[in-house]
């Protein structure tokens, strides 16, 4: 029995669209839906960096291009390719989501977004510990988002993809216009399978 939906696939193939989507479709049939987005920014057509996006709205960083980012005043820097992470940006927005997840309304089962479990994101060890308390816990299904395997494994996203509650949906430019029937339908399952 699947509890948690991942999609997987190269970056900009339409992964964080389907979710958003997914969510949508769900929010509108009742599915109480929290978590978070990484959306790219831009400026001047090029793209700068990432924020973090709550499903309610808030923004945060996630990371800038070094000569945007400015210098990291003596803390410890840690950088995806040409991307400064700002890690304590993205754990003020994204940890105290987790925190609230089994809270909120008892009895409503709820989808719980975390898009995207990557490198820019595992440089948090308390994201990856709240990662695993809330695949483990029973008060929601995860809608997530992992990279697909490339270069030097990441071990959380690995351990993603070997559970057996874990199912993952491949995503590419010739299926993402018919995966999102099947998306929502898994979603619902696993919905089922917890209440």
């Amino acid at each position: 029995m699947f509890k948690h939906v991942f999609l997987t696939g190269p970056p900009g193939v339409g992964k964080t669209t389907l979710v958003q989507k997914a969510c949508e479709a769900l929010v509108s049939s009742g599915v109480g839906v929290e978590g978070f987005y990484t959306e790219e920014v831009r400026e001047g057509g090029r793209r700068v960096g990432f924020d973090v996006v709550t499903v309610t709205g808030e923004r945060g960083h996630l990371s800038r291009i070094r000569d945007v980012a400015g210098s990291s005043h003596g803390r410890r820097e840690y950088t995806v390719g040409q991307y400064v992470v700002d890690l304590p940006s993205f754990e003020n927005l994204a940890l105290p989501l987790f925190r609230n997840v089994g809270s909120a309304d008892g009895g409503g089962r709820k989808v719980f977004v975390i898009d995207e479990i990557g490198k820019m994101e595992l440089f948090s060890q308390s994201f990856i510990r709240s990662v695993r308390q809330t695949l483990d816990s029973s008060s929601c299904t995860i809608l997530g988002t992992i990279p697909i395997p490339k270069g030097k494994p990441l071990g959380l996203v690995e351990e993603l993809r070997g559970r057996r509650d874990v199912k993952v949906f491949t995503v590419s430019k010739e299926n993402r216009n018919n995966l999102l029937q099947d998306i929502i339908a898994a979603l619902q399952n696993c919905l089922k399978q917890t209440s």
